[in-house]
């Protein structure tokens, strides 16, 4: 009996567990959510500082191909031949997305990117959404679609040329010179808004500021930047950097530069 009051001593001495109340488990929850709506922002900063350097190694191989393109070091395609090694800007863009001359995947009209091999050229890394390519079409011609998914667009500058000398607006293309890749301050390809193109019945494949032009690039109808990057968005230049910006037109950077005068 003894030992029986001993073990009962015991237990009627051991602490109860006590439970959480309502209350307190409301508590750490609203902690909890407060804690997550602090760190939301901060890692949502991270992902996107992460996807736009992504994006620049992006434009700085875009502008390694380049460089090899206009000194001849890889096939020009339909500019092979040219004087002087001239070369279009959108030869080279086909080029880089395999399409008109350079079809990449023969027996088939269409292609949906990325492919089956994981090609996804010219994609900035916070675009998503299939790129469909038609085979037998030039870029400026609808090769691409949708709008919205095309990451990149090209100087227009650099593409065409305002024409004015018969008194009316006309476009006449460009042929760059190997010696384009020495004007280094001049931009060449950037982030663009597909759907803000889209919106304006332009192909997003080639962009760029109206400036001082009441003809062909009137109203920034081509000026759709896409600022994606914690605000800002990437530009490439033909001396290889790659730079961001929130406001690109007080860079300094020589938009107005064209190769046709």
């Amino acid at each position: 009996m003894t030992g029986h009051r001993g073990v009962q001593s015991h237990l009627d001495a051991a602490p109860l567990a006590r439970a959480f109340t309502l209350v307190e488990i409301l508590i750490s929850i609203a902690i909890i959510a407060v804690l997550i709506s602090l760190l939301l922002p901060a890692m949502a900063g991270t992902m996107g500082s992460a996807r736009g350097f992504k994006c620049q190694m992006s434009q700085r191989a875009v502008m390694f191909d380049l460089q090899l393109f206009a000194e001849g070091e890889v096939p020009k395609g339909d500019d092979d031949g040219l004087a002087g090694g001239r070369f279009r800007l959108e030869t080279f863009q086909e080029s880089q997305y395999r399409i008109d001359e350079f079809w990449g995947w023969p027996g088939r009209t269409s292609v949906a990117l990325p492919d089956d091999a994981g090609n996804d050229p010219l994609r900035c890394a916070a675009i998503r959404g299939d790129v469909t390519l038609r085979s037998g079409v030039p870029c400026s011609r609808g090769a691409i679609s949708p709008p919205e998914a095309v990451s990149y667009g090209f100087n227009v500058r650099l593409h065409v040329a305002e024409d004015t000398r018969n008194g009316g607006p006309s476009v006449r293309p460009v042929l760059l010179s190997p010696r384009i890749v020495e004007q280094s301050n001049v931009p060449i390809l950037w982030d663009v808004d597909g759907a803000l193109a889209r919106d304006r019945a332009v192909s997003p494949v080639f962009s760029g500021p109206s400036l001082e032009s009441e003809v062909v690039f009137a109203g920034d109808r081509y000026w759709f930047p896409g600022a994606r990057h914690n605000g800002s968005a990437n530009f490439a230049f033909l001396d290889g950097r790659v730079e961001s910006s929130r406001t690109p037109l007080h860079e300094g950077w020589a938009w107005d530069y064209s190769p046709v005068r």
